[in-house]
């Protein structure tokens, strides 16, 4: 288990202030509003712009902290024992407040044009049917941002110098595939940031619950499937390494 100190918080606080801005402003900048919003919205741009967002702040920050930017994803490493609970809990409260401090930049820099989208703030659409179809879709793309994590970031015999652009990858095609439906939160530091803000909640326990059982069933998968399938031994290197 990795030793944490003050250097790790200030970088989850910073990268998680990183991510929330950029989301807040590309989706400011290009996500329509109004009663049309999902169907008028530029995802292809809003889903690159947020897996660039997250390579950049995990390759410049996960040697310090491990770049989790995410409480469900700093909630997996507890259940994998990578991380202790005092610094699980202080991992969190360092997100959350960089969620809130990049959603206040957002609405400091687009006052006029982030209102109509309240700064990047998530609701469920009226194209699911209710709140639970919400934290479904939000469960999902937390599971796959997650899994992307343990199974390359965190897994011993994974490659990892590919993990960055897995897992920026990874999250920036679930938002393509799940904004229209959520706003493809898929972090609660993300959610809360803008809802404050933008006072905006969205439902709430949708962005809550939903990205909590996508890092346990993450989790549960690496530990059953890939863990428990990989052959013993040294870790296969990476071609051309």
């Amino acid at each position: 288990m990795q030793d944490r100190g003050l250097a790790a918080y200030i970088a989850e606080l910073v990268g998680t202030f990183i991510l929330v801005f950029v989301i807040g402003t590309v989706v400011s900048l290009y996500a329509a509003g109004g009663s049309d919003a999902q169907f008028g919205s530029d995802y292809a741009v809003i889903g690159l712009v947020q897996a660039f967002a997250l390579f950049l702040v995990i390759q410049t920050i996960a040697a310090v902290s491990g770049a989790h930017v995410n409480p469900a994803v700093t909630f997996a490493a507890f259940l994998l024992k990578r991380i202790d609970g005092i610094d699980s809990i202080i991992y969190t409260l360092a997100q959350l407040a960089g969620g809130v401090l990049g959603a206040l930049l957002v609405k400091a820099l687009l006052d006029d044009e982030g209102a109509i989208n309240n700064y990047g703030a998530l609701d469920v659409s009226p194209i699911l049917a209710s709140d639970f179809a919400g934290m479904i879709v939000e469960m999902f793309g937390t599971f796959f941002w997650v899994l992307a994590v343990v199974a390359v970031a965190l897994n011993p015999r994974a490659w990892r110098d590919w993990a960055p652009l897995v897992i920026g990858t990874t999250f920036g095609f679930a938002v393509m595939v799940f904004a229209p439906l959520t706003g493809a939160g898929f972090n609660p530091a993300r959610w809360l940031g803008p809802a404050l803000v933008g006072d905006d909640f969205g439902g709430v326990w949708p962005y809550l619950v939903g990205p909590a059982l996508g890092a346990v069933l993450a989790v549960l998968f690496y530990k059953f499937v890939i863990e428990a399938g990989e052959p013993e031994g040294e870790p296969e290197k990476a071609p051309g390494t």
